[in-house]
């Protein structure tokens, strides 16, 4: 049985530049089909826009606020909002709140740096 817990997850760097604490995965307890992981910006903070070839994400906000951006459409977020983001959709997360931005990152298949595509210069 693989259990993993929030406070010995080893945060990374992932290539849009989001602190990630991954549950499942690639990094952490083995998941074959899918990824879960927790994103973390802090206020001010914002993504490298991106897409990845192959994997569907699901956004989930739980905790503060911000917008995103997927294709040519941007929405105001906050805790409590899920957004689905298709396989080539381009997107970019800003933290527009006054307190860190939490978003828990379901992905499948699993996150990996290979499938994910800089379409911007990286934020730095």
């Amino acid at each position: 049985m693989d259990i993993a817990h929030y406070d010995e997850i080893e945060p990374f760097i992932t290539k849009d530049g989001s602190e990630i604490r991954e549950w499942a995965g690639r990094a952490a307890a083995p998941a074959v089909n899918q990824s879960l992981a927790e994103a973390s910006l802090p206020p001010g903070g914002a993504t490298t826009e991106h897409f990845h070839r192959l994997s569907e994400e699901l956004y989930l906000v739980t905790a503060g606020a911000g917008r995103l951006r997927i294709e040519d459409e941007e929405r105001e977020i906050r805790t409590g909002d899920c957004a689905v983001i298709p396989p080539g959709a381009r997107h970019k997360l800003w933290n527009t709140g006054g307190d860190t931005l939490r978003v828990v990152c379901a992905c499948s298949p699993p996150y990996s740096h290979d499938d994910t595509v800089l379409t911007e210069d990286e934020v730095g």
